[in-house]
């Protein structure tokens, strides 16, 4: 089999992006949502259109589910002899849509507007589902002139917004299957417009509810203000211990560490995250820090009376959610138990107070040194027309990686993605760069081929 060259693939994916293009607009065209009170129909559907595209470059298929979890698509080639193998991850479903009145075109039918598709999972992750078929596409993968060097799973799961409650069992029922020696998670982002980057740490999550109680009912505003606390007065000061004058974390004991060396200019950081005038930053230290390698704790919600029905009575209970995101090193469990701790010492008067977890994922780092990084380093430079790619960190949470981690410790993990810092990824008027993803698609593909050649020289 004659090896592809460089500008052959250049010039294959050129051929094939029509094709990818009118592929992913067909996907972004089914509202495959896996949170609860949604019709899980198109789930079904959006995975057997990923089982028929994967059937299109000659994979074997399959479309797997752990009880009542929503269905996966698994599709697999083996390797030719003393060749590697690279699994291929992404996910099919999606956020749902919110508000739709803050969407300037309807969010399930594709809409292109200065060079960006726009569209719930254009960008996250059906963007990833098609960047893995265009790679194959370009190396001829399902037709009689297929030069495809390695061994290739594609791992597509059906869940991952809604937490991949499935995942690990999919994992352990498909280890063999999923076994590879590079594991491209196309999940993540890049640095910038025209800046590939390598993700290479991610924080983990910890949701929680916490509960205060001061009466056993509510009782009459005047009668008994003034000398008995209402749980909202208690549930906001404690609340308002979490962060120090700075913005902080106030919680003892979590880790903190420190990012890249990378500059996020103030500027560019409010203008992405759309931050109104006079509104300032909170905490201290390097905004890379702050984003990836520090906690941080959010009030999520809290449970309350509506203003518009609220009896002039003192209310007896309230609860709010709380997210904390970790740093890199830190473990779910105990910094749980850190927050309860705080919380417990800081609630004022007395009040009863009682917790509840809801999920937690661990965060993680990834060693970026050996030959198979080395490989996607040159791929995505040659994509990017000669500019390198930064190593990043994402302040979200994907504690799915730490698994493969765990599964796969002989693996080189490659965290990619399609995403630029204006996707707008699980808020309205999500979006694609075409331009990027061209070359998301032409760096996958070179990946494959630079992997293929490192095996040979080992």
């Amino acid at each position: 089999m004659t090896t592809l060259t460089v500008d052959e693939l250049r010039a294959a994916i050129e051929r094939e992006l029509p094709g990818v293009r009118a592929d992913l607009e067909a996907l972004v065209r089914i509202p495959g949502i896996a949170f609860d009170g949604f019709d899980f129909a198109p789930l079904e559907r959006s995975a057997q259109a990923v089982a028929e595209l994967m059937r299109g470059v000659g994979l074997d298929v399959q479309v797997s589910r752990i009880g009542d979890g929503h269905p996966a698509v698994i599709g697999r080639r083996p390797a030719p002899a003393g060749a590697p193998t690279v699994m291929l991850y992404a996910h099919h479903d999606v956020q749902p849509v919110g508000d739709l009145s803050q969407w300037e075109s309807e969010p399930f039918e594709p809409t292109e507007r200065d060079g960006r598709l726009y569209g719930r999972g254009a960008a996250d992750d059906k963007a990833g589902v098609m960047a893995h078929i265009a790679a194959l596409r370009a190396f001829g993968c399902g037709t009689d002139d297929d030069r495809l060097p390695l061994g290739v799973v594609v791992f597509v799961e059906g869940e991952e917004e809604f937490g991949s409650d499935s995942l690990p069992g999919l994992l352990a029922k498909h280890k063999e299957e999923l076994a590879a020696d590079v594991i491209v998670i196309a999940d993540s982002g890049n640095w910038d417009i025209g800046v590939p980057a390598l993700t290479t740490s991610l924080r983990g999550i910890v949701n929680s509810f916490v509960d205060v109680r001061v009466l056993q009912s509510a009782v009459h505003s005047g009668m008994f203000g003034g000398v008995v606390p209402d749980a909202l007065t208690v549930l906001c000061r404690l609340l308002a211990t979490l962060h120090d004058e700075n913005g902080d974390v106030a919680v003892p004991g979590l880790v903190s560490g420190e990012a890249a060396p990378l500059d996020y200019p103030v500027d560019r950081y409010r203008a992405e995250a759309g931050i109104l005038d006079g509104v300032e930053l909170i905490g201290t230290g390097r905004i890379v820090d702050r984003m990836w390698t520090k906690p941080a704790l959010a009030v999520l919600a809290i449970d309350s009376p509506r203003t518009a029905e609220a009896p002039n009575a003192l209310v007896p209970a309230a609860r709010a959610k709380l997210s904390m995101r970790l740093a890199p090193g830190d473990d779910p469990k105990s910094a749980y138990q850190a927050l309860i701790a705080h919380l417990e010492k800081h609630v004022p008067w007395g009040a009863e107070i009682s917790f509840e977890l809801e999920h937690d994922g661990n965060p993680c780092a990834i060693d970026a040194t050996g030959k198979y990084f080395d490989a996607a380093r040159s791929a995505f430079a040659t994509a990017w027309d000669g500019t390198e790619p930064v190593e990043i960190g994402i302040g979200g949470s994907i504690p799915f990686i730490a698994t493969f981690q765990e599964l796969f410790p002989a693996a080189s993990i490659l965290v990619t993605g399609v995403e630029d810092p204006h996707a707008k990824a699980h808020g309205p008027n999500e979006s694609l760069h075409l331009g990027e993803f061209a070359r998301v698609c032409l760096a996958e593909a070179l990946l494959l081929h630079n992997v293929a050649e490192a095996a040979k020289s080992a």
